[in-house]
């Protein structure tokens, strides 16, 4: 049994049977090709099929030598333990190696948030003067008012805007579909781009129906989202490190701190278990100061 085989049908597993996104599908191969490269070389020829639970504790032993953080590290065991599992799945190997496989612990990280105040300020450094800026400053709206992820912005249809409604329809990870309130701003915002910047592009056939688009008149890639984002920060003077996800995080605490019923922001949000939305209901220590201050009998 040989690597590459194996390799393509696990790939058509993830995209037909488990419906993950293409950034997911790549970064599970990605997993599959590190341990790969890691038993070649130390193994010999050791295909899938021969592969025992000591050559796996090896290639962990290796990733911490090299440095690599626990949670990436935890994230790679996940990716080969769904690898073996498709194996067995398809009767390729009779056990699997990965049963006593332990990943690291690790802890779960609160996501950067930023305050109101400092997303306004993001919003209100976007140039107007510039030809684009009043798209930039539509999708900021649009992040932080809708709580979208970067990939989820970027493949916006005009189709998909239901402005009457109040509502936006957004394609998510494994192309599953949720409705999103867009708020007042968000809708003005994006209807000044769309009479404005949009009309004067020469829009490229097969990007007609995306809503935010570059000066080719092409969907924008991530990479400038995440550029767009870095200039604002760095033109307001902003210390913490931030990218597109901020907007999401902000977008899904701020509902969490304002009282909004957890189950309505795992809607909103597009999470498939309510163990991922419970992360956003930590409390900034101000929000709790407050609190105690005025509930609390002996404050």
């Amino acid at each position: 049994m040989k690597w590459e085989e194996t390799k393509k049908g696990y790939e058509n597993y993830l995209k037909l049977e488990k419906s993950l996104s293409q950034n997911s599908v790549a970064a599970y191969i990605n997993d599959i090709n590190k341990l790969e490269a890691f038993l070649i070389d130390n193994f010999a020829k050791l295909n899938p099929d021969k592969v025992k639970l000591q050559h796996l504790k090896q290639f962990v032993e290796w990733l911490n030598e090299k440095g690599v953080s626990p949670r990436t590290q935890a994230r790679t065991i996940s990716g080969i333990k769904s690898y073996f599992k498709y194996l067995l799945i398809e009767d390729k190997i009779n056990s699997d190696p990965t049963s006593l496989l332990e990943a690291p612990k690790v802890g779960r990280k609160l996501p950067d948030i930023l305050s109101i105040e400092e997303i306004d300020s993001l919003i209100d450094a976007v140039d107007l003067e510039k030809s684009e800026g009043q798209r930039n400053k539509a999708m900021l709206e649009t992040l932080y008012s809708c709580g979208l992820r970067v990939s989820e912005l970027v493949n916006l249809k005009l189709t998909n805007l239901f402005f009457e409604q109040g509502f936006i329809k957004v394609e998510g990870k494994g192309d599953k579909e949720r409705l999103v309130p867009v708020s007042k701003n968000g809708i003005l915002e994006i209807n000044k781009y769309l009479s404005g910047y949009r009309k004067t592009l020469k829009i490229d056939k097969a990007s007609e129906n995306v809503l935010f688009l570059n000066r080719r008149g092409k969907k924008l890639s991530r990479v400038m989202i995440f550029t767009i984002i870095k200039n604002l920060a760095d033109k307001v003077g902003l210390e913490k490190r931030i990218s597109p996800h901020t907007f999401r995080h902000s977008f899904a605490t701020h509902l969490i701190n304002g009282g909004a019923d957890l189950r309505a922001v795992q809607e909103m949000l597009g999470h498939e278990s309510i163990l991922t939305t419970e992360i956003y209901t930590h409390l900034d220590r101000d929000y709790l100061k407050s609190t105690i201050q005025q509930f609390h009998p002996r404050s």
